[in-house]
């Protein structure tokens, strides 16, 4: 299912206190994402839970899974009452389908080395790139720059408040998702960083250079 929300798409992605998260959508982010794999983000289900629950009416609550079984993702997003799930690293065509046929709305991230970009298995946006460097970035873009209209792309690792703002002014991306680019240490935001990539992303959207497709993307 595709989400109903207006405007550029800006997920604050690797959220790991209430405070962030509410200050995100305060300054006018679409979304929050919560890391439930290991690594520097990652946050527990019941700090998630106490989360959620506190986020005002129209904010999207992604929760972003490497690597773990279907069925737990199903269990948690479905607990949880998450808007929607990500889906990071390897996973097969099957467990896609069994996710999206059990969840609101699934995000997949594009694996490294895919050359043409189409939904499949019942996914519903394509994240990429999949690293957080300015390589990546490059090649991500350059492969939403050759694809349809009718793909819906977030564009995600390596943005900053300084890069945003020439990717969606050339882009006809659906929307964008920082991680570290507003970070003053691992897991831990910076407001003055997060305030200026939302800012720019928003100016961005609005003064962009391309058109976007959004009546074929929502439903």
């Amino acid at each position: 299912m595709r989400l109903t929300t207006e405007g550029l798409f800006i997920k604050i992605s690797g959220v790991t206190t209430e405070e962030d998260a509410l200050f995100a959508i305060g300054l006018g982010a679409s979304a929050v994402g919560f890391d439930f794999a290991l690594g520097p983000s990652q946050i527990s289900v019941s700090a998630v839970h106490d989360i959620v629950r506190r986020l005002p009416q129209g904010a999207v609550s992604v929760g972003v899974f490497r690597q773990e079984l279907p069925q737990r993702v199903v269990e948690i997003a479905n607990t949880l009452g998450l808007t929607a799930v990500q889906i990071d690293g390897p996973a097969s065509a099957d467990d896609l389908s069994y996710i999206s046929e059990r969840v609101n709305t699934v995000l997949r991230t594009v694996p490294a080395g895919t050359t043409h970009l189409a939904l499949t298995h019942g996914v519903d946006y394509l994240v990429l790139p999949d690293a957080e460097d300015p390589a990546s970035l490059g090649d991500a873009l350059d492969l939403i720059g050759g694809a349809g209209p009718r793909v819906p792309t977030i564009v995600a690792g390596g943005l900053t408040g300084a890069n945003v703002i020439e990717v969606v002014q050339r882009f006809g991306v659906y929307g964008v998702d920082v991680r570290s680019g507003v970070e003053s240490s691992p897991g831990t935001k910076d407001p003055v960083l997060l305030g200026e990539f939302i800012a720019n992303a928003r100016w961005a959207f609005e003064h962009s250079y391309v058109e976007r497709h959004f009546d074929e993307w929502t439903i």
